[in-house]
């Protein structure tokens, strides 16, 4: 089995497992994974990922150019985050766009994932960030994420989904359920009371945690500081949702 085969293969599983898990619904979602620096291995547009086959599955290169798939070649509408990801971050191997229910639901009533709650989470996925809405399947969505995604491994699209990326596809997906499982609980705790934060010693030593796991990535130098920039962002009054 070559690499290629093998990766198409995971991509269908992970999107079986995204419609299943009710990450996803009809034709939403799509799944990329790195084949060489500059290509990728993408889900068509329009396909209900449950349906999927490896043979459906198109190769693209960084500019968005069809390198192999069938002759109407249709990539998902959301490449244009997807290329943004691999273009910022060498160590990008997997992109995994979503819409889970209730990571969508607290960004429509502008409750953050930001504030650290949640060790594993912390741990795991490093600071979450909420764009401001845009129009799904745009390039709104591109340049929505372009400034964040070089620092965040998981961001909520705010009214619409999720991105998370990993360093191969297993990662990047693992990080979808951290983000949804999360999510949920942060959810029911609003529900029961205010949520405590995590202290700064906690979070420091959290945070060394992750970069001794070999998750943390260059950028994350200042990761305490900007998590402290964006809950001081929100509390402030920002109106991005």
């Amino acid at each position: 089995m070559t690499n290629e085969t093998a990766l198409r293969l995971q991509i269908i599983d992970v999107a079986k497992k995204m419609y299943e898990r009710d990450f996803i619904s009809g034709i939403a979602g799509n799944i990329s994974v790195r084949l060489a620096r500059n290509a990728i291995l993408l889900t068509p547009s329009g396909t209900n990922k449950a349906d999927l086959s490896p043979e459906d599955l198109l190769v693209v290169d960084l500019q968005g150019n069809c390198i192999s798939g069938d002759a109407a070649c249709r990539p998902s509408s959301e490449m244009p985050m997807h290329l943004e990801a691999y273009r910022q971050r060498l160590d990008v191997g997997a992109v995994v766009h979503a819409h889970p229910i209730t990571c969508v639901a607290m960004s429509l009533v502008g409750i953050s994932l930001a504030p650290p709650y949640i060790p594993e989470a912390l741990v795991l996925l490093g600071p979450i960030a909420t764009t401001p809405y845009a129009t799904p399947s745009s390039t709104e969505n591109r340049d929505a994420i372009a400034g964040l995604i070089h620092n965040h491994d998981a961001i909520i699209l705010a009214h619409h989904g999720t991105l998370t990326v990993g360093r191969d596809l297993g990662e990047a997906y693992g990080r979808l359920e951290v983000l949804e499982h999360t999510a949920r609980t942060v959810a029911l705790a609003h529900q029961l009371g205010t949520p405590h934060e995590l202290t700064e010693d906690a979070v420091n030593k959290l945070l060394e945690m992750r970069e001794r796991m070999g998750l943390a990535h260059p950028d994350e130098s200042n990761l305490s500081l900007r998590i402290a920039a964006e809950i001081e962002r929100l509390a402030s009054g920002f109106t991005g949702w």
